[in-house]
C-alpha cells in the first residue's frame, strides 16, 4: 500500500508533535503525518522535568530558548498548562565558585538572559530552607516549569484538527522522498523530519546520515515532602559545589561491601530540586547525575535501587531540614530517561545535507524547554520562511568547519 504527504515527521515525542503543531497549524502545511510505534508523548517525553531556563552559555543557545519561551508564553494565553516562572536558583558555599557563578551571571547577561548575582544576605531572608553555609548564589527569573504532557497533548490535539495523522508503526526504511514501514507501505513525501529522541542516530542511519549523538542516562525521583520541608513556591534550587556525602562509617561499609564506591568519593555538582504538583501537592522532584556514563539507550531503563536515599543525602547538604528523612526515606518514585546530545550540547535543527531530509534531534535533557523554539526553527527552514540569526548554529554542517570542531566542548555546556 502506498500513499502521500507533504512531510512526515518519525517520532512522535514532544519534538516531533512540536515540529508537526508548528508546521501544520502555525505554518499551514496541508498534508502532515507523524509515525511511531510508541503512543505520542511516551518513552522520554513523559520522563521530562518539565522545565524551562535562558540560562545558556553561549548566544546561540539563549536565542533558541529565548524564543522558546516566547512561544510558550503566547500558548499559554490559549490553553491553561501551568506555566510558571518560579525561576532557578543556583546556590553555592565556596567564595571561588560563588565568582565564577557570578562572572557567568554577567556574561549571560550580555547575551540576553537576565541573571541576579545574590549574596549571603540576600539568600536566608528570602529562602529560609537553605543552608547557612551558602555563601551566595545567581538567581535565573526566566525560567520555571509547566506540564509538558498537556502542553504536548494540547497542539497534538490541535494538530488532527488540521489533519495530522498519527500512524503507529515501526519505520524500516528511509530515502530522500520515501519512508517504508514495517507492514509494507510507503509514504512518498516532499520532506521528511528526523525526530526520534534516543533513537535518532538509529533512524537517521536507515538513510545514510551519521549524527554525532551519545546518550546518557539521567534518573530522578519523586519523594511525599509530608513534613513540608520544602515550601510550595521554592525555585528549582540547585547545589552549585561538589561535596561527600556524610556517611556513618558502618554506612561506607556497606557501601564498599556492595561495590558501590562511586559513592564514597567525591560527588558532582548540580544536586537539585523543585516543588512538583499544584499548592496542595506534598510532593518534591529531585535530580542528580553522579553516574556520569555514556550508554546505548536501552528499555527498561537501569535501575539504581540506592538513587532516592542518595539524592536526599546530597540534597541535606543544601536543605539541613532535609535530615529528618535520613532514617525513614518517605514514600518515593524513580524514573528517567536519556539525554541524547552532541558534544556541545546544542540540538541538530535544519537540514541534514541530504535533499528532503531534516533533523530535530539532539535535544539532550533540554528537550522539553526547546522544543517550541527548535520547531518554529524547524519549520522555517522546511518552508522558507525567515531564519533567526542564530539558524546556522545548530545546523548539522557546522561539524563540516574544523575550526568549530576543534573549538567545541562540553565543559560549560550549561546541562544539569
Amino acid at each position: 500500500m502506498s500513499r502521500t504527504a507533504d512531510v512526515v515527521v518519525v517520532g512522535a515525542g514532544i519534538a516531533g508533535v512540536s515540529a508537526a503543531y508548528h508546521l501544520s497549524v502555525r505554518h499551514g502545511v496541508e498534508q502532515v503525518v507523524v509515525v511511531d510505534p510508541l503512543p505520542p508523548l511516551t518513552l522520554t517525553s513523559d520522563k521530562s522535568t518539565e522545565c524551562y531556563r535562558n540560562w545558556w552559555p553561549n548566544s546561540p543557545m539563549v536565542g533558541l530558548m529565548n524564543r522558546s519561551i516566547d512561544l510558550f508564553e503566547e500558548l499559554a494565553e490559549e490553553t491553561d498548562y501551568g506555566l510558571n516562572q518560579n525561576g532557578y536558583l543556583f546556590v553555592t558555599g565556596q567564595e571561588s565558585r560563588l565568582s565564577d557563578l557570578v562572572r557567568q551571571a554577567e556574561e549571560t547577561s550580555r547575551i540576553g538572559a537576565e541573571a541576579i548575582a545574590l549574596d549571603r544576605d540576600d539568600l536566608r531572608p528570602r529562602w529560609p530552607f537553605i543552608t547557612d553555609d551558602a555563601v551566595g548564589g545567581v538567581l535565573i527569573p526566566r525560567a520555571g516549569w509547566f506540564r509538558a504532557q498537556d502542553l504536548g497533548q494540547w497542539m497534538l490535539d490541535r494538530c488532527r484538527d488540521r489533519g495530522v495523522t498519527v500512524i503507529p508503526r515501526q519505520v524500516t526504511g528511509l530515502e530522500s522522498g520515501q519512508v517504508t514501514f514495517d507492514d509494507g507501505t510507503v509514504i512518498s513525501t516532499g520532506e521528511i523530519v528526523l525526530a526520534a529522541g534516543p533513537l535518532s542516530a538509529k533512524v537517521a542511519g536507515l538513510a545514510g546520515v551519521d549524527l554525532p549523538l551519545f546518550s546518557e542516562l539521567h534518573l530522578k525521583v519523586a519523594f511525599r515532602d509530608h513534613l513540608d520541608v520544602i515550601p510550595r513556591d521554592a525555585p528549582m534550587t540547585i547545589w552549585s559545589d561538589t561535596q561527600h556525602i556524610a556517611w556513618s562509617p558502618e554506612e561506607r561499609e556497606g557501601l564498599a561491601e556492595i561495590g558501590r564506591h562511586d559513592l564514597l568519593g567525591e560527588m558532582p555538582i548540580f544536586c537539585h530540586f523543585r516543588p512538583e504538583g499544584g499548592t496542595e501537592s506534598p510532593y518534591v522532584l529531585a535530580l542528580w547525575e553522579y553516574h556520569g556514563r555514556v550508554v546505548e539507550p536501552v528499555w527498561p531503563i537501569p535501575e539504581d535501587h540506592l538513587y532516592p536515599e542518595v539524592v536526599m543525602r546530597g540534597l541535606t547538604t543544601m536543605v539541613p531540614s532535609l535530615e529528618v528523612y535520613h532514617d525513614r526515606m518517605p514514600e518515593s518514585f524513580v524514573d528517567g530517561g536519556y539525554y541524547t546530545k552532541t558534544v556541545e550540547n546544542r540540538p541538530l535543527v535544519g537540514p541534514s545535507g541530504i535533499e528532503g531530509i531534516s533533523l530535530m534531534a539532539g535535544m539532550s535533557g533540554f528537550g522539553v524547554m526547546v522544543s517550541s523554539g527548535a520547531a518554529d526553527l524547524l519549520a522555517r527552514h522546511i518552508v522558507g520562511a525567515d531564519l533567526p540569526d542564530y539558524a546556522p548554529a545548530f545546523l548539522l554542517a557546522r561539524y563540516d568547519d574544523p575550526d568549530y570542531v576543534a573549538s567545541v566542548s562540553s565543559v560549560e555546556s550549561g546541562q544539569l
